[in-house]
């Protein structure tokens, strides 16, 4: 089977936030597939609802072997390991958060399995740490940069670098 290059938003804001992250992407490495380049953490806020703590957010582009369903599931069992409760609200605090972003240049609604994310073009968090591993990346639906999305972007929530691991790559 072909390797496919596959972009994740990861996202904490429970817990020790920056451990939960490392803990995802080591998952990551060992059950799903090599990770290629990870963004910079950036510190955010909440998108969708309130909540106490701030968001420890990044994304990374990785190579698997996957198909889209599967690498839901396996991301979906990463989170529920971690301590991932979900609840009936759309939107909450979480200790993880793994997002399915894009899956190469494909387009695919399947059950509850939207690619690319439906919330990207809204969404600063994903939008910034994105531009910084790929701002030329063309979204497959929207036919415009990743660089043109954050131009056109009406959230204005805060995003802050806060951890480079260009040094961990």
């Amino acid at each position: 089977m072909a390797m496919r290059q596959v972009f994740l938003g990861i996202g904490s804001n429970l817990g020790n936030r920056e451990e939960n992250l490392k803990n995802a992407l080591c998952r990551i490495g060992e059950e799903i597939g090599s990770i290629l380049i990870s963004s910079s953490v950036y510190e955010t806020e909440p998108w969708g609802f309130d909540a106490d703590n701030q968001f420890l957010n990044m994304v990374i582009k990785i190579e698997t072997k996957l198909i889209p369903p599967d690498l839901l599931d396996a991301l979906l069992e990463i989170e529920r390991s971690m301590g991932r409760v979900r609840d009936k609200k759309q939107y909450s605090s979480r200790v993880i958060d793994i997002d399915i972003l894009f899956y190469e240049d494909h387009v695919i609604a399947y059950h509850k399995l939207r690619i690319p994310h439906p919330y990207i073009p809204d969404r600063r968090f994903v939008l910034v740490p994105l531009i910084e591993i790929a701002p030329d990346f063309i979204h497959p639906v929207f036919h415009k940069s990743v660089k043109e999305l954050l131009c056109s972007c009406s959230d204005n929530s805060a995003v802050r670098i806060v951890t480079d691991y260009s040094d961990d790559r």
